[in-house]
Formats: structure tokens, sequence, C-alpha cells
């Protein structure tokens, strides 16, 4: 039986396994930063409802932090999802105008005008957030732009850690991560988490001409790519789903580690992001692994009935953390 290749954890956070082009690394000397009082309530409005309209997990898991920490993660949320609806426009607009309109994007980062971009400027100051994990996915999103195709699961894994990994790592220190170590284990998480979603949306991105499972993964199990972009699947699509599907888990299961690094509301609304975004694998499964007839969500009335086993969870790690 395949297994599926996972990778050894980094040491640190600067051992992760990835490249990154050297153009991404090229930016003008940022300008000053606003204040707290330059920061209107309206901004941090245009956040949460971005965060509430296009992230309803982890709109749901935020609701469990302080005021201050929920306006933060909606910010860092809100920013990162207009460089991805940028690049979902790519047919109405052309793939050269997105590309501009990401430059211009990326440049918020040093020179915020937008109201989100200065919302998230702020909480950048605020909690100490590192630049690079935003360039490196500005490099992930220019690649849905470039790549429609994802040859081994190396190549693969490089872009969930672009797109999503670097969420991890971007959001940490707001969640209270209280050492370095923790920051791999967010990296294992938005990997997971992104893997997820490309289960989740096989159909929908084949619509679009994108195909993100790795090619050698296809041909492992007799899959022709053009058979999924066509939206019927040869081969044994099923045992294809349940291998990527093992690997998600085998993700979201290394990150479970990192979680005692975080403050207590920090983990709490982590893990009910991770096992609530965790569940759709399920949902998958439920479904046959029949991507094509139905898209796999998780309701609000399960997520709600999922909360005792997320509090009890939480009460697991404080209680280890004791002893």
């Amino acid at each position: 039986m395949l297994q599926p290749e996972v990778p050894p954890r980094p040491s640190d956070v600067t051992d992760l396994p990835f490249t990154v082009s050297p153009a991404a690394k090229v930016h003008p000397t940022p300008g000053p930063r606003p204040t707290l009082a330059a920061v209107q309530r309206s901004h941090w409005e245009a956040c949460r409802r971005l965060t509430m309209i296009h992230g309803r997990t982890f709109y749901f898991a935020s609701q469990m932090l302080p005021a201050a920490k929920k306006r933060a993660i909606h910010s860092a949320y809100a920013f990162c999802r207009v460089a991805d609806d940028l690049v979902d426009r790519e047919h109405e607009l052309g793939t050269d105008l997105v590309m501009t309109r990401l430059a211009a994007w990326e440049e918020q980062l040093d020179y915020p005008v937008d109201p989100v971009a200065i919302a998230y400027a702020n909480t950048r100051d605020r909690y100490g957030i590192p630049i690079q994990p935003n360039r490196d996915l500005f490099t992930g999103v220019r690649m849905d732009l470039t790549q429609r195709e994802y040859p081994t699961w190396e190549a693969l894994r490089e872009y969930c850690y672009c797109v999503a990994g670097t969420v991890g790592l971007i959001t940490a220190p707001i969640l209270g991560a209280r050492s370095e170590d923790a920051l791999p284990y967010a990296v294992e998480l938005g990997i997971a988490m992104q893997l997820t979603n490309i289960l989740r949306d096989v159909a929908e991105d084949a619509r679009l001409g994108r195909l993100y499972l790795p090619l050698e993964d296809l041909a492992s199990f007799g899959v022709d790519p053009t058979s999924i972009l066509a939206g019927a699947p040869t081969g044994n699509f099923t045992g294809l789903m349940r291998f990527e599907i093992e690997r998600a888990r085998w993700f979201y299961e290394s990150a479970l580690v990192g979680y005692a690094s975080l403050d207590l509301v920090g983990q709490f609304a982590t893990l009910a992001s991770a096992h609530l975004y965790g569940k759709i694998l399920g949902q998958i499964e439920a479904l046959e692994y029949d991507v094509f007839r139905q898209r796999a969500h998780v309701s609000t009335f399960h997520k709600v009935r999922e909360m005792p086993y997320i509090m009890r969870s939480v009460a697991r790690i404080q209680l280890s953390a004791s002893r």
C-alpha cells in the first residue's frame, strides 16, 4: 500500500525546506507605519466583513478571541484574502492586469493606504509579525497565475507553504506563540488546511483549468490528469483521494504538538479552526470521494456541536502542561 510521503520536521523555522524566488525579496524601503490612533473603526470593520463572508470556519473560530486579537486576526485574514481574490479574477481581468494589481497590493505592506492594509500594518507592528512570510505569500499566489499543475509532492508542498504555511507564521504571534519552536508546527497546520482546500475544491479548480494534486500521485493510481479537468476522473480516483486525505491528516496530527506553545485563547481558536477544518475531510469521505457531485462543507450546526470536544482538547493541553 502506498504511504503518503511527509517531510522531516525542520529543527527551526529557518530550516524550512522551501525556496523563494530572489525577485520576491526586492522591495522599496518601507515607509512609516500608522499608529494605533490612525486605524479607524471602519478599517477593522472592513476586515471583519471580509473574514465573515469568505472565511466562515476561520471567522467562527476567531469568536473565541478577545476583541483586540479578534481584530488582528481578521486584518491578517482580510489582507491575505484580497491577494487570493485577485488571482481568482484572472479569467475576468487577464493575467497581466492581475499581476499588476498583485504588485500594487504587495506595496501596501510598505505604504499602506487601503483600509484593510492600514489595519493589517497596525497588527504587524503590534504583534511583531515578520515581513518575510508576507513576501512568501505573494510568491505563492503568483504561482496560481504561472503554474497549472504540480509534478511532485515536493512542488506542491512548496506551494502549500507559500499560500498557507505563511499564514500560520503570520498568525502565530497573534495567537500567543511563546517560542520559535512553535513556528514549524504553525507551518504544518497551514499545509494541512491547504491540502484540505485542494481536496475539497478539486472540481472547482478543474473548471478553472487548475490541477493541484501531484501528477506523480495521479500516475500511481492510474488517474489521467485530463480526465480530472474534464470532470470525469479515470483510474482509482477513490484510492487517490484516500491517499491525499491520509497525508493531510498526518499534518493535522503533527501540528498538535505546537498548540501548547500558544496562550490559552490562542489554543482555543487554533484547535477550533483546525478541528473544524479537518472535519471537511470526513465530509469528503461521506460523499464517497465524489467531490464532483457536491462540495464538502461543515454546517454551523455541526461546528457548534463540536465545541465540547474542542474544550476538552484544550483542557487536556492545559493539564499536560501543568505536570
